[in-house]
């Protein structure tokens, strides 16, 4: 009976798994299991197929596309305002500020990098960092710095630029073209 079950277990091993397939055909035919082993070893191993790289898009071109579908901002940018009056500039405006900074809001969560007031003063402490902190006007001597804030600056509390996920054609599409039916 035990031999039964050693043949239903080795049927199944045998088809999920190719190593235990090549020793049991190798057994089947007679073959020691030192030369069997020996055999496998030397047996080149199937490749793998290669797995097609996912479509690469760049991450400004997707935030770029998410201003353009949410707040309409490429149209805006765009668009030639001459022949508008300014009413209906700041009508526009007023509709892309608003969706554009509800872009940045939800991908970004966007905050001050410092709290104080602009115009109020400020110190740059020794070792500050050159990438937080640019400083203009009549900059001399070493810091401790103190002068008037300028702009508190803005820093990313979060980054949820959405992966991108069509094909490698589309890419570079910031916004399709649109077709009414």
């Amino acid at each position: 009976m035990w031999r039964i079950w050693t043949a239903i277990r080795a049927f199944f091993i045998t088809l999920f798994n190719g190593e235990i397939a090549q020793r049991v055909e190798l057994a089947l035919i007679g073959v020691e299991p030192a030369v069997a082993q020996a055999a496998i070893e030397a047996a080149p191993r199937p490749k793998e197929p290669a797995r097609p790289k996912p479509p690469v898009r760049s991450e400004a071109v997707t935030l770029l596309a998410t201003l353009q579908r949410e707040a309409r901002f490429v149209d805006f940018v765009k668009e030639d305002l001459a022949a508008y009056t300014d009413a209906q500039i700041g009508a526009a405006a007023r509709d892309v500020h608003r969706d554009c900074g509800a872009v940045l809001e939800r991908l970004f969560a966007l905050r001050p990098v410092l709290q104080q007031e602009e115009g109020s003063e400020v110190e740059v402490v020794a070792g500050f960092d050159a990438g937080c902190y640019r400083l203009t006007g009549n900059v001399q001597g070493e810091p401790p710095f103190r002068g008037r804030l300028q702009h508190h600056g803005w820093q990313a509390t979060a980054c949820e630029v959405p992966a991108w996920s069509g094909t490698a054609d589309a890419a570079r599409i910031v916004a399709p073209v649109e077709v009414e039916l």
